[in-house]
């Protein structure tokens, strides 16, 4: 009732004086809208590249606002009734998201496509692995061979599977989980072992991360298989095994986080 109200006493303001004053009772004469704080600050819409490029902006959408959250560091920017340009009437800056990309602790590893778990419409969203390895030689299992139902394999489904391995296996000792899990690239605190397709993702795109080994190339992912295997991934082939090698066996693992 209250927002009703609201809403009613400024139409009415509108309709009755033209001017409407937010922080002010004295709007400018000039204005049809002045705001007055010496506090708080103007919040635009705010909105991914790919949304802006959404708006169906047409030449009467001239003066239109947003602020574009991905847009190089962020970016306020208008519409002049042909392009987006920036405030000072400059190329408005676009989504520089692109795989190999130094971004959010580490480099952008694989940009969810349509289709895709997690996949979200309009928004940038993927996979960021560390810069290097956190360890070239380390087991899956912490001191012994046990089920931790740490099964998932899809896309999205690393972060639960290393939480469920360290609840486990025990937040002692140092193993695949548990390394990734501790470790802070860029002052993130959310970083862990991929999934089995996760794992696969930083494969493909091995070459635009970079700092993966030539030597000793399995990587350990922390998608379980049974008691005493689970998923790892030879990088000098792409190949994906669930044999040869039980957790006890130490392998490489790199650290990812989501964005």
């Amino acid at each position: 009732m209250k927002h009703v109200l609201l809403g009613f006493l400024l139409m009415f303001s509108i309709a009755s004086f033209a001017q409407v004053g937010i922080g002010t009772t004295t709007p400018e004469s000039t204005s049809i809208l002045e705001v007055k704080s010496t506090s708080k600050g103007f919040l635009p819409p705010r909105m991914t590249f790919l949304q802006r490029n959404s708006i169906n902006v047409t030449a009467s959408s001239a003066g239109l606002i947003v602020y574009c959250i991905d847009c190089g560091n962020g970016e306020l920017q208008g519409y002049n009734g042909t392009t987006w340009t920036n405030m000072i009437g400059g190329a408005a800056s676009t989504s520089t998201v692109v795989i190999g990309q130094s971004y959010k602790g580490g480099k952008v590893a694989y940009i969810l496509q349509n289709g895709d778990p997690g996949y979200v419409a309009g928004q940038v969203h993927g996979l960021i692995a560390a810069n290097t390895d956190q360890s070239n030689l380390v087991t899956w299992s912490n001191g012994s061979n046990t089920n931790t139902s740490a099964t998932g394999i899809n896309l999205g489904t690393g972060f639960l599977n290393t939480n469920t391995i360290i609840t486990s296996q025990g937040n002692t000792g140092s193993y695949a989980a548990k390394l990734c899990r501790d470790y802070t690239g860029g002052g993130y605190t959310d970083w862990y072992l991929p999934s089995k397709d996760e794992l696969n993702k930083l494969y493909i795109n091995r070459a635009a991360i970079g700092g993966f080994a030539n030597t000793d190339t399995n990587y350990w992912s922390s998608s379980e298989f049974s008691d005493s295997f689970a998923w790892f991934q030879d990088f000098s082939n792409g190949g994906q095994y669930n044999f040869f090698f039980d957790k006890s066996f130490a392998m490489r693992v790199r650290a990812v986080r989501a964005f």
